[in-house]
């Protein structure tokens, strides 16, 4: 009962955290904005290890990375961008890592297939925003080249074993790309004010289904 309790406690402070922070969007306020989006992933990792019976060390250092590009995003300039965009690739990396942990032995045959819609999807939005990279074009190809490898495994994942933890999973890889990819059209193609709420609840929900995976995953050992 205890342990319930924890977790109906973190999950609600999450969510508080997350409309809070979709509010001071919204609503232009920079304070409260400052103070709820650290607490975003924070919370979210209290979630996770008071569910896991045994948590995943290597999700925890994804969530990690994850935090520190939150709080390196928060701040202007190209600097801070491409630190926190080198943390989420990190973190994507390391939650692509996860994921092939998952994976059966046998769908070798399906990579290709499973990797195709992501590579058709990376391209055309490469071909948007290509001529306004610049300096930023192998960056920028280098991350989606990571975050299309995440959406493809994920998928992968799923055709292997159709679970409803496994479909959490890929809807929040595939909801996890449609955020980093809305910052990408916001930067480098077609700037509107839209895109600053739509990426942020993007972004939570992809991690919360992410979360509710590793959290089933991790008690399924047990």
């Amino acid at each position: 009962m205890m342990k319930q309790t924890k977790i109906t406690l973190a999950t609600t402070l999450f969510f508080i955290a997350s409309i809070a922070h979709i509010w001071a969007i919204i609503t232009g306020n920079d304070t409260v904005r400052i103070y709820t989006k650290p607490m975003l992933l924070t919370l979210l990792a209290v979630v996770y290890l008071v569910s896991a019976t045994k948590p995943n060390f290597w999700y925890v250092l994804g969530m990690f990375f994850c935090f520190v590009g939150d709080v390196l995003l928060m701040f202007k300039g190209d600097d801070f961008f491409m630190y926190g965009i080198a943390a989420f690739l990190l973190a994507h990396v390391v939650y692509i890592k996860v994921t092939v942990g998952f994976l059966q032995q046998d769908l070798t045959i399906k990579i290709v297939s499973s990797a195709l819609p992501f590579v058709v999807f990376f391209g055309v939005l490469l071909y948007l925003i290509a001529l306004n990279l610049n300096e930023m074009l192998i960056p920028v190809v280098v991350y989606g080249i990571t975050i299309s490898t995440f959406g493809s495994v994920a998928l992968l994942n799923y055709r292997g074993e159709k679970s409803t933890e496994n479909l959490w999973l890929f809807i929040g890889a595939i909801i996890f790309i449609l955020s980093d990819s809305l910052i990408a059209l916001d930067k480098f193609y077609e700037p509107n004010e839209i895109y600053s709420v739509t990426i942020m609840i993007t972004y939570i929900l992809a991690q919360f289904l992410i979360c509710k995976t590793m959290i089933v995953k991790s008690n399924l050992k047990n």
